[in-house]
């Protein structure tokens, strides 16, 4: 059974920091590109950042610099740094893999404000 399990969301004001968390089970984490994307109100869910298998990141570019994610195979997590957040980044964040492409996780709230 696949799961995608986000968590670390909350209320951070413009410039904080947070860091989010997706553990993943049921599939083959190691081989898989994992991702993390985001759904504000009222818009489209968006791509944020990615990385492959062999450890190779790509993010948005309204997010680089700012950003960074990393995995760690032994324990099937995907960590997402967060820093220097801004109001635009708002929204709910889930993890997603291209591997199990019909599952995403309940996703977890991020709210940039002061």
């Amino acid at each position: 059974q696949v799961q995608l399990v986000e968590s670390g969301g909350g209320l951070v004001q413009p410039g904080g920091s947070l860091r989010l968390s997706c553990v993943a089970s049921g599939f083959t984490f190691s081989a898989c590109t994992m991702q993390w994307y985001r759904q504000a109100p009222e818009k489209q869910r968006e791509w944020v950042a990615s990385i492959t298998f062999n450890n190779k990141a790509y993010y948005l570019d309204s997010v680089k610099g700012r950003f960074t994610i990393s995995r760690d195979n032994a324990k099937n997590t995907v960590p997402l740094q967060m820093n220097n957040l801004k109001p635009e980044d708002t929204a709910v964040y889930s993890c997603y893999t291209v591997c199990r492409p019909n599952y995403w996780g309940q996703g977890t709230q991020v709210t940039v404000s002061s």
